[in-house]
């Protein structure tokens, strides 16, 4: 039984209980605990990026906690006990993965939305300030041309 249960173990504290039911029937149950770690995986998007990249649901991370009940009598809980911690182990984990990866997607968004944004910053305060002049090659004020002079340019009115 507790070979099974390791890989679960290793990641989260479990509870296990046993309750006799009638006419010679019991119930098992493997609780697996939530961690407070389970509740911070959607923190990395922060409340300036939350429309912007989508949440782990909360229905997945809860998941994670989701018991295994098995009720029958103590030969066919014998009989099947080993299978299906194996299966529900196997389950965990491939759910336990998922929300690894998605988490992992989520910390890619966030940097990329943030390195976006700080690009976008940067390229707008790096605009000619005001005491810049352009300048042709040989270095003097460029002037513009006779064919684009304003209505309201004073030179323009000669």
């Amino acid at each position: 039984m507790f070979i099974e249960l390791m890989r679960l173990i290793e990641s989260r504290p479990l509870t296990i209980t046993v309750a006799a039911l009638s006419e010679g029937r019991i119930r098992v149950n493997v609780v697996p605990q939530a961690l407070a770690k389970d509740n911070k995986v959607n923190e990395k998007i922060g409340y300036s990026n939350k429309d912007k990249v989508a949440q782990i649901p909360d229905s997945a991370i809860h998941a994670l906690t989701t018991p295994l009940s098995l009720t029958g009598t103590p030969e066919e809980i014998d009989a099947e006990l080993a299978q299906q911690l194996k299966a529900f182990v196997d389950s965990h984990q491939a759910l336990w993965q998922s929300v690894d990866e998605a988490k992992q997607q989520i910390a890619e968004a966030v940097k990329a939305i943030e390195e976006r944004d700080k690009a976008r910053f940067k390229s707008k305060t790096a605009a000619p300030k005001a005491d810049d002049k352009p300048s042709d090659a040989k270095g003097e004020e460029a002037k513009p041309a006779a064919d684009n002079l304003s209505l309201f340019d004073p030179k323009a009115r000669t």
